[in-house]
């Protein structure tokens, strides 16, 4: 095969890709980006629809967290399981959060209280560590899982696992098919603008495409266990907090507590309310400096206490400390300034990725990303509605299977390697990329008895 030939397939390769992952995962990566776009615009909005219950409107001395954490209680019912305690930061008030039966993974029922004067201020359900409300909580569940439930995050896990692909293989297709600036100059109408556009848009997003997926793959089912197991691997894993006291057994800690951000964790033992204050103290006199902390009782007797900083803004805050609370003494602590590199990344690319790493600048960028690439997928389905082929048998069949047999024998088993390994790392990418090729087959076969038919 001369070197044109080879360029060739290649070329035809890699348009049928792009093509297929357009179309068939396209609508998925739209909603995605759809919804992410909402979720990232509308803190503000979430803000004044609970301001009543976010909002420190109060003014004097503050109360002992004993007393409000014992308010929430009698709210709760004394039976309630008791999760963690977010003790008021500067203009806010009290969270104190709860176990519910009824509620889903990562959720809980948090008491909103009034550090001044010790008013009931919210009874809402919060989720993960980042403690949205109702509103983006709702919008959350649509972006990841289509509101329904498990099943549904295979969307956007299938959303995540190509579109890392589009991007580089929309880049590889320019550098393969790119004509000189003055041939480009000559060209006009609406389908050469459209295709201007969709790679201009391409180029821009680039980055993004490639961040937000690899992000998105963190959270996700399937992938996302691969993705743990290499980062346990290699040790780019966040460092936990020790809560095992001298003396008692070590149970094994679950790697995705973290990642995943749950209140599930909870003590199974009666919790004393006077030590919320105590533990606090502790904590800010060994350096837990920021404004938004969270308290966790122990789970159990043999258990610390933990307090780790919440706020995912920059400068990152989210150190960590475990307190023995019969000492009053630290038994472990973690720092994100000590943080393996990896960590530090994945935690900067979360937040980043969820709008919060630098505040409204990162939401104004993420909303534009999303318009961006929503676009982008319009005008790739405007592009191929414009061009699309004649229904007719003197077509030939274009076909994934028919470009890949078009490549070199090495070419092919390259291809095969790498589609394998993908394929196993990233499930339903593998799974997905069996249907492309299972209707292949069923065009081949339709087609192959038309001309059958009409010879």
């Amino acid at each position: 095969m001369n070197p044109h030939a080879s360029r060739a397939a290649w070329v035809e390769l890699l348009r049928r890709l792009h093509f297929y992952i357009g179309l068939f995962i396209g609508p998925f990566i739209f909603i995605a980006a759809f919804s992410g776009t909402l979720y990232v615009a509308t803190p503000q909005l979430e803000n004044f629809i609970y301001r009543d219950a976010l909002s420190l409107d109060s003014s004097g001395p503050m109360r002992s967290l004993e007393e409000q954490v014992a308010l929430a209680r009698q709210v709760a019912g004394q039976d309630a399981q008791l999760q963690a305690v977010r003790p008021a930061a500067q203009g806010e008030n009290t969270r104190v959060m709860f176990a519910d039966p009824r509620l889903k993974p990562s959720e809980a029922r948090a008491i909103f209280i009034d550090p001044v004067s010790l008013a009931v201020k919210g009874d809402m359900t919060v989720y993960g560590t980042s403690g949205i409300l109702p509103l983006r909580q709702w919008i959350d569940y649509l972006h990841r899982s289509l509101l329904l439930g498990e099943a549904g995050r295979n969307y956007s896990e299938l959303a995540a696992s190509w579109m890392w692909i589009a991007a580089l293989g929309g880049v590889a297709l320019w550098g393969f098919t790119r004509a000189p600036k003055s041939h480009q100059q000559m060209k006009r109408g609406a389908f050469v603008r459209q295709r201007r556009w969709h790679r201009q848009l391409g180029w821009i997003l680039f980055a993004g495409l490639l961040l937000f997926s690899a992000t998105g793959l963190t959270w996700s089912r399937w992938a996302g266990d691969n993705i743990n197991l290499l980062r346990e691997r290699m040790g780019w894993m966040t460092p936990q907090v020790k809560t095992v006291l001298e003396g008692h057994i070590v149970m094994p800690a679950d790697p995705h507590a973290d990642h995943h951000g749950t209140h599930d964790n909870m003590p199974t033992m009666p919790v004393d309310n006077a030590l919320f204050d105590s533990v606090l103290v502790s904590a800010r006199a060994v350096g837990l400096e920021a404004a938004r902390v969270e308290i966790r009782p122990a789970q159990d007797s043999g258990k610390a206490w933990t307090v780790t900083e919440i706020d995912r803004r920059w400068p990152t805050q989210v150190d960590a400390v475990a307190i023995d609370t019969h000492s009053m003494s630290v038994i472990d602590r973690t720092d994100f300034s000590r943080f393996p590199l990896m960590a530090k990344l994945t935690r900067w690319g979360i937040d980043f990725h969820m709008g919060v790493l630098f505040g409204w600048p990162n939401q104004l960028l993420l909303v534009l990303f999303g318009i961006g690439l929503c676009t982008t997928i319009v005008l790739g389905y405007r592009m191929w509605w414009r061009r699309r082929p004649a229904q007719s048998p003197d077509n030939p069949l274009h076909t994934l299977v028919t470009a890949w047999l078009g490549l070199r024998l090495s070419g092919r088993l390259t291809v095969l390697v790498i589609a394998l390994c993908l394929g196993v790392t990233l499930p339903l990418m593998g799974l997905s990329l069996l249907l492309f090729i299972a209707l292949d087959l069923l065009r081949w076969r339709r087609v192959s008895q038309r001309q059958s038919v009409m010879s």
